[in-house]
């Protein structure tokens, strides 16, 4: 019999699961929109029906938001070529500041669609780099980032087609963040995939990577105890995976470390001929202009400039590079 104690445990392991949205949920989901129209808050789970897409934005904010999320049956969200920016996403999932608490979305699921732009969760410093700062000039900021941040978003064979900005945002302090399936297409400006500080424990496997980048595809920026498995890569000369800690950005003290991360099984095609940079563990170590941004304070990024990227694994990755007329 189980005591009331591990009976607690296990039912705090279960993922939340929402309600299904209603068929008139599910009409007004997809009926077709102007390119101004509002996005759409969803606190439901919706299942399209065969060849119906979405084109507004979609918003999972708050915890009335958890376990809600949307199976597009191989439809799309978004608009096909509308630029994307990083203040009004395709897909949004945010939490929200309720007085002196944090309403949390978790276990947010998106499967089987084609995302037109890109995806962003963010819990702490959306719209106020001001209490992001403050946060991390205070001990424990790792712990309060996380403890504000949407944690288990999961993503079962997503496509984004990426159209300006980074197509998938992982913001301060989000957890448990899964991507299995799926892939990147398209143009991004920066990464196909940012781990930002202070976020944890994401997985990423089995997802193709065939995107033009102007920097290296996944950036692990101060992030921890993450999965990169299994992936494949087009390189196209740029970069794979870098570990680093981006010190002094916005003033922001970086207290976590890139570490404890796993890159395994991985493909990497279209490596540069010179200096393959496939996967780089400590890729800046303080060098940068804004590192004494945060100087002042006995911890994190504000002590040292390092990266301290310690215990990461990186074993069992392939790499082909470029020939001399590719």
């Amino acid at each position: 019999m189980l005591t009331t104690l591990a009976l607690l445990s296990l039912l705090a392991s279960e993922p939340t699961v929402a309600r299904a949205c209603s068929s008139a949920e599910v009409a007004a989901l997809t009926a077709p929109a102007a390119r101004d129209a509002p996005p759409v808050r969803l606190t439901c789970f919706a299942a399209l029906p065969a060849g119906r897409s979405v084109t507004r934005h979609l918003v999972f904010e708050g915890a009335e938001a958890s376990g809600a999320g949307i199976d597009c049956n191989d439809g799309s969200i978004g608009t096909p070529g509308e630029a994307s920016t990083t203040g009004d996403p395709t897909v949004a999932v945010w939490s929200r500041r309720d007085g002196q608490r944090w309403s949390v979305p978790r276990d947010v699921r998106l499967a089987r669609c084609t995302i037109h732009g890109n995806l962003r969760a963010w819990g702490l410093g959306r719209n106020d780099i001001d209490g992001l700062r403050a946060s991390s000039r205070m001990a424990d900021h790792t712990r309060r980032t996380q403890a504000a941040a949407p944690s288990g978003l999961t993503l079962e064979n997503v496509t984004f087609i990426a159209t300006g900005s980074i197509p998938l945002y992982i913001g301060p302090g989000v957890t448990g963040f899964r991507m299995t399936g799926g892939g990147f297409r398209g143009r991004s400006v920066s990464t196909a995939i940012y781990l930002d500080a202070e976020s944890a424990g994401a997985v990423i496997r089995n997802v193709s990577f065939n995107i033009r980048t102007d920097r290296e595809q996944i950036a692990i920026d101060g992030s921890a105890r993450n999965r990169i498995e299994a992936n494949r890569f087009e390189l196209g000369g740029r970069g794979g995976v870098f570990l680093y800690r981006n010190c002094g950005e916005d003033g922001v003290i970086r207290h976590q470390t890139p570490s404890g991360n796993t890159i395994s099984g991985n493909r990497f095609e279209g490596a540069a001929l010179i200096r393959p940079q496939t996967v780089v563990v400590g890729s800046r170590e303080g060098r940068r202009r804004y590192c004494g941004d945060d100087a002042g304070y006995p911890f994190g990024s504000s002590e040292d400039d390092g990266d301290h990227a310690t215990g990461n694994i990186v074993r069992d990755n392939a790499t082909r590079r470029r020939g001399l007329f590719d």
